[in-house]
C-alpha cells in the first residue's frame, strides 16, 4: 500500500483559500497550531500565515527541564514578535499551555527504555495534540496542527494517524501535514540562522537528552 503524501493534502486545502493581501477576509479560517519550538515553527508559521489567522499553542510536558522550557518558550515569543512587525501576513497570536512534567512522567510510565522515536514518542505526540485538539474545539477555530512534522526525526505518518483520530473524536479539522517536504526543513533552519533561534541539541525531554551525539538534527 503507498503511503499518504500528506503534504499533497495539504496543498490540496490550501488551494481553495486565498492569500493574505489577495481578498479581504472579514473573517480568515482560524488555525490552532501547537508548537514544539521557534526553530520548527519559523517556517510553519512563514508557509501558513498567510492563509490562516493562527494562534500559536506553546504546550510541551516533555519538555526536561523547567529552565529549558522557558528558554524555547521566550523563543516562540519572541519569533512571533518579529513576524508580526514584519508584517505582509495575518497576525500571529500565542497562547501559554501549562507546564506539566508530571502529566509527561505518567504517560512515560513503562516506556522509559523504548528507543527514539518509538512507542513512547508516539504517545508523546498524542498527549500534546490531544490537548490541542481540545481546546482548538472548545475555542472554536476552523484547524489543528502541529508544527512536529517538519523534523525528519519525527513519524509524519504516526501524527497525521493521531492528528486525524483526534479530529473526529473532538469535532474539528485537522490540517494535515508533512512540514519536512518541499525543503521545508531546509527553510528552517535559514529562518532560524536569519533570526539568530535558539536551536536546542535534544528534542526535550530526558530521555531524548540523553541520546549520544544527538546533535541539532534530534529537533
Amino acid at each position: 500500500m503507498n503511503k499518504r503524501n500528506y503534504q499533497k493534502e495539504l496543498e490540496e486545502i490550501l488551494k481553495g483559500m486565498k492569500k493574505y493581501g489577495q481578498a479581504v477576509w472579514t473573517q480568515p479560517p482560524r488555525l490552532f497550531l501547537h508548537s514544539c519550538c521557534a526553530p520548527c515553527s519559523s517556517y510553519v508559521l512563514e508557509y501558513l500565515s498567510v492563509y490562516f489567522q493562527i494562534t500559536v499553542f506553546y504546550y510541551n510536558p516533555n519538555i526536561s527541564f523547567e529552565e529549558e522550557y522557558r528558554k524555547r518558550l521566550e523563543e516562540q515569543k519572541r519569533l512571533i514578535r518579529t513576524y508580526n512587525e514584519e508584517g505582509g501576513r495575518y497576525p500571529v497570536a500565542i497562547v501559554d499551555g501549562d507546564y506539566e512534567p508530571g502529566v509527561f512522567f505518567q504517560m512515560a510510565n513503562g516506556l522509559e527504555d523504548c528507543p527514539e522515536g518509538g512507542e513512547r514518542c508516539f504517545c508523546c505526540y498524542a498527549l500534546r495534540l490531544e490537548e490541542t485538539a481540545r481546546r482548538a474545539s472548545e475555542g472554536g477555530y476552523d484547524f489543528f496542527a502541529s508544527t512536529l512534522s517538519i523534523s525528519p526525526l519525527k513519524n509524519a505518518e504516526k501524527l497525521n494517524e493521531i492528528g486525524f483520530a483526534l479530529a473526529e473524536k473532538y469535532g474539528i479539522n485537522w490540517l494535515p501535514s508533512d512540514f519536512k517536504k518541499k525543503d521545508g526543513y531546509k527553510r528552517s533552519i535559514e529562518l532560524s540562522a536569519k533570526y539568530h533561534l535558539y536551536r536546542q541539541n535534544y528534542c526535550g525531554c530526558v530521555f531524548s537528552r540523553r541520546t549520544p551525539d544527538a546533535g541539532p538534527d534530534i529537533l
